[in-house]
């Protein structure tokens, strides 16, 4: 039997990484006097995020926040 010797294993192991990025797609986002977001955190799952938005809103009552569903990956600030 043939083997594929075009394999890469750097292919491989770049498609788990992919994986476990898209894994926190719930996320926190400050939003800005300008109208714009700033990711501050990410989470599996919605309730985890909604609990620690709890905690935001208790410690930096002045500022506001508000859970989303982040498909496009940009970097969390904290």
């Amino acid at each position: 039997m043939p083997q594929n010797t075009d394999y890469k294993a750097s292919n491989s192991e770049n498609q788990g990484i992919a994986y476990k990025e898209r894994l926190n797609s719930w996320a926190i986002a400050r939003i800005l006097p300008d109208a714009e977001r700033e990711i501050v955190a990410r989470f599996r799952s919605r309730s985890d995020a909604d609990g620690y938005m709890q905690h935001l809103r208790q410690m930096k009552p002045n500022a506001s926040f508000m859970v989303v569903f982040d498909c496009q990956r940009e970097e969390a600030v904290i």
